[in-house]
């Protein structure tokens, strides 16, 4: 009875420990490879990060995603998670308030002052990307109609037309950025 047992143990380790990771890892790269391989940004022949992991950026000249609260670092994919302060704590509304107070007096999208549940989320609002032209306009001096083509160009629909907000990827957004003339 052991030694069926322990059989039964080794025939189940190869099934489910070896062969169907390596057929489901096999087809995903013949039928999916660039999201198998965790849907990264190459740009220049360097991997930049990945289009579904956000990175920060605070340099004035950028468009900057939405706050982290992943920790010891933001955007930090080891440490996904929501800060699980309630609407009501008052630690999450005094963060936001000085969120809401760095970027200025007009109205401030929700996406820039609070963070995502994973803390992780690459994507901001059209709105949260049409917030932050005037200073990047400023700052590199570029005519603010060319960023909000540029955004336009990069904002994404709802997924089958009916799923989620429309969003933009910060990263991809800055790269295009970078690369007007």
């Amino acid at each position: 009875m052991i030694l069926q047992s322990v059989r039964m143990l080794l025939v189940m380790t190869v099934i489910t420990g070896i062969a169907y990771p390596l057929a489901v890892t096999g087809i995903a790269q013949v039928a999916f490879p660039d999201k198998a391989d965790g849907s990264l940004i190459h740009h220049d022949g360097k991997v930049l990060g990945s289009r579904l992991i956000g990175q920060p950026f605070s340099d004035p000249k950028y468009f900057w995603s939405r706050p982290s609260a992943t920790s010891p670092m933001p955007y930090n994919a080891a440490s996904s998670a929501g800060s699980n302060l309630g609407p009501t704590n008052p630690a999450l509304l005094d963060a936001v308030k000085e969120r809401i107070s760095r970027l200025g007096e007009k109205p401030v999208p929700a996406d820039l002052v609070t963070a995502s549940a994973s803390g992780l989320d690459p994507d901001i609002s059209p709105a949260a990307a049409e917030y932050q032209i005037a200073r990047i306009a400023r700052t590199r001096s570029i005519p603010e109609e060319r960023l909000r083509e540029l955004v336009r160009a990069h904002t994404e629909g709802r997924s089958l037309g009916i799923l989620g907000e429309p969003r933009v990827n910060v990263r991809e957004l800055n790269l295009a950025l970078d690369a007007l003339k």
